[in-house]
């Protein structure tokens, strides 16, 4: 299958129209080496091709929990995770009304990955299935229910992370998470690598001479990191940093020995939300689902989907 200039080219077929509704015969489609379920909607974008996945909901939950979580782990961190990730859904899917998909089946928004039979079985099915329907609401509506994987320390504020203020994505203690592998960590970059990656993010930036941490938040979160180069000064975003040399959080001290940038932090993620290795650690010491998630959501009330408006 390909896009041709005035529509899609099937077997070497060339279709008038941009669009291709596609159904497996045993309801499973492979589609550039990774198999999903449900109806695949094939659409020409800008000379390419765009596949979106259509499916049910709590089918899409089934395939986000074992993804983002171990299905090892105790069934009230799971059950916590599927309500999450199906109120994550729901949000993105109100947002995103007139867009062709409403997420994306990566880290973007949720790790998202079609297990087949294998959905109907197992922890993390019954998780999502103890939970069907279930979802967090703040004042009638599905929040953001961001989450990620481990805190090492007190949550953070959506504000101090993406800009915008949420009452129910508020910074809480987390001194939950110290068996987490992730709680402290050290990454090496050498400059001229990270002077590439700069650049190739669209950064201008000369020969780096220093970095400084500029902005630290409350929890030690790098917001912003001062960079000195031959060119001049350059400030770039925590999470910018983050996301262009992938380090696993924000958390982090930072020395230049030699050629090299020495990343030494703690923590993986963004910080805002439910902790994962902190629910899990709830989970064990007994806590519910819903306790844990009232927890990391301050505010937030666990609904059914049907006592919501529809929208």
């Amino acid at each position: 299958m390909g896009a041709g200039a005035s529509g899609l080219i099937v077997d070497g077929q060339r279709l008038r129209s941009d669009r291709l509704d596609v159904r497996g015969r045993d309801g499973e489609l492979t589609v550039n080496g990774l198999t999903v379920g449900g109806r695949v909607i094939v659409k020409r974008q800008n000379g390419k091709l765009l596949a979106i996945n259509e499916l049910p909901l709590e089918d899409y939950v089934k395939g986000v929990v074992p993804s983002e979580m171990s299905t090892a782990w105790h069934p009230e961190a799971l059950k916590a995770q599927a309500i999450a990730a199906r109120t994550y859904g729901l949000y993105q899917v109100r947002r995103n009304g007139n867009k062709d998909f409403d997420v994306a089946a990566t880290v973007k928004d949720q790790v998202y990955q079609y297990r087949g039979r294998a959905t109907a079985s197992g922890q993390a099915a019954r998780a999502v299935d103890e939970t069907r329907d279930l979802v967090l609401a703040y004042r009638d509506e599905p929040i953001f229910a961001a989450y990620f994987s481990t805190s090492a320390g007190q949550t953070e504020d959506a504000l101090n992370v993406w800009g915008f203020d949420l009452p129910y994505l508020k910074g809480v203690e987390c001194p939950f998470d110290l068996n987490s592998p992730w709680y402290q960590w050290r990454t090496d970059v050498g400059l001229p690598t990270l002077e590439q990656r700069l650049r190739e993010e669209g950064f201008r930036v000369g020969v780096i001479a220093s970095l400084a941490p500029a902005f630290p938040s409350r929890t030690g979160r790098v917001t912003s990191v001062r960079i000195l180069h031959s060119d001049g000064v350059l400030y770039v975003r925590g999470d910018e940093l983050r996301r262009v040399l992938m380090l696993a959080s924000t958390k982090f001290d930072f020395d230049i020995v030699g050629m090299q940038v020495q990343f030494t932090g703690r923590g993986s993620g963004h910080g805002v939300g439910m902790c994962q290795w902190g629910a899990k650690e709830l989970a064990e010491k007994g806590y519910s689902a819903e306790t844990i998630l009232r927890y990391y959501y301050s505010g937030a009330d666990i609904r059914d989907l049907d006592s919501l408006p529809r929208r």
